[in-house]
């Protein structure tokens, strides 16, 4: 089990920025806790269309302009100067009103609240939902200024590149990427099956870009990896995000597992960028039995409580949860209030902090859908985790030298701390 593990290890080595503006994933409303955007690249799914101007009630709101027809008249006086004056023409309407959402959402100053066209929205599901596509294999980063590997999948092509985590896409195909919206570079990397990309990567540590030739395969993201580690009867759980059928996958694992009589568990959440908000409340109700997981904070102040589901499957078991830099949003849900309950220790490096709750609304006619932040979110301590992450109770370091000789420190610490935690 310990090989298999190390495979990952890849997608171990923190270098920088990891989480999107998307993580894509992160926390979503309706179930999603969006770290951002993991695009293969989370929110309650609140509802499945977007309410029209006349369901709009503007009479509580102090700052919303009395006169819209007066407010958008520079609006349709752009919208008739580039209908009569641009050159190329005709000019696509459609691609016009989506510009016009995407520049709304821009203007409001928040990584996570965003647009996403009805392609980017079919792309951006099917890592949640261990969909398969076709590309190289890895969740990105498209909130800075160049697209960021947050880590790649296990056994993809861009692992087998050796992409790791951190490094900088800054051109694609010899064309540089330098101002070019992420997320469309995000799209360029994507293409055909036994199709090549050749990305020109940007890696701390090393002093000049260079090239790496990937090609491209049909992938299957995978959401959870379990089994048994050898002579130690140890229950080893990564899980790579918090899509749809996550939880499920992980009843069915413990439903399994927890026939063989494990002695300890170990729940490996790094490079978890997070996923549905519903999935993580259900997966830490599998570790803690009962009590508060997790708090939201609305603007307006108010509070909102979470607390654990019944019928948790390992609430006993002695755990140890796994961390880094690439753990985020829901992963830090999890983590956060199996250490605020005492339930098990965290081992690792501090996680990437983001704690915002985006709620996801899809447009109508299938014109894509929009991701606002509407709360942060807090541990059942009152912990608050975005822009901080979460501290590791034992600090460990994985650095290039571990990787190149195969080892995993981290997940060694874990098992010695299981252990100890098992002996007493």
């Amino acid at each position: 089990m310990k090989s298999k593990t190390v495979l990952i290890l890849a997608a171990i080595l923190v270098v920088g920025l990891l989480v999107t503006g998307a993580f894509a994933v992160g926390f979503v409303s309706g179930g999603f806790l969006l770290s951002g955007q993991a695009n293969s690249i989370g929110t309650r799914l609140f509802q499945d269309s977007v309410a029209s101007s006349s369901d709009v009630d503007l009479s509580e709101n102090t700052d919303a302009p009395q006169d819209l027809d007066q407010l958008f008249e520079p609006f349709w006086q752009a919208w008739d100067v580039v209908h009569e004056d641009f050159v190329e023409q005709p000019v696509d309407d459609t691609l016009l009103m989506r510009g016009a959402i995407s520049g709304m959402l821009d203007a409001l100053g928040d990584e996570h609240t965003s647009y996403l066209d009805p392609v980017m929205m079919e792309r951006f599901n099917i890592s949640l939902n261990g969909e398969e596509y076709e590309g190289i294999g890895a969740w990105v980063d498209t909130g800075g200024d160049y697209l960021t590997v947050i880590s790649p999948m296990p056994e993809s092509p861009a692992e087998g590149a050796g992409l790791k985590t951190g490094d900088e896409i800054i051109a694609i195909d010899g064309e540089d990427m330098t101002g070019v919206d992420p997320e469309l570079a995000r799209q360029s990397v994507l293409g055909l099956k036994n199709s090549t990309v050749v990305l020109t990567i940007r890696r701390e540590g090393v002093e000049e870009p260079f090239d790496v030739s990937i090609k491209r395969a049909s992938i299957q993201v995978p959401t959870i990896i379990s089994e048994m580690v050898e002579d130690d009867n140890i229950l080893y759980i990564q899980l790579y995000t918090f899509g749809a059928q996550t939880d499920k996958d992980l009843r069915d694992a413990l439903k399994i597992h927890m026939k063989e009589n494990p002695d300890g568990l170990i729940l490996d959440l790094r490079n978890n960028g997070g996923g549905y908000l519903d999935t993580a409340i259900s997966i830490v109700s599998e570790f803690i039995g009962e009590g508060v997981v997790m708090l939201e904070e609305h603007a307006d102040g108010s509070i909102d409580t979470f607390e654990a589901q019944n019928g948790g499957r390992a609430t006993d078991i002695p755990m140890v949860v796994l961390i880094n830099e690439g753990s985020a949003s829901a992963s830090e849900i999890v983590a956060g209030a199996i250490q605020d309950h005492d339930r098990g220790y965290l081992v690792g490096i501090t996680s990437f902090g983001k704690g915002s709750v985006q709620n996801i609304t899809r447009l109508v006619d299938d014109q894509g859908q929009i991701r606002v932040t509407i709360a942060r979110w807090l541990t059942p301590d009152g912990r608050q985790i975005n822009g901080e992450g979460l501290e590791p109770d034992y600090i460990v370091e994985i650095t290039e030298k571990h990787i190149t000789n195969d080892l995993d420190p981290q997940f060694d610490k874990a098992l010695e701390v299981l252990k100890e935690l098992i002996g007493q």
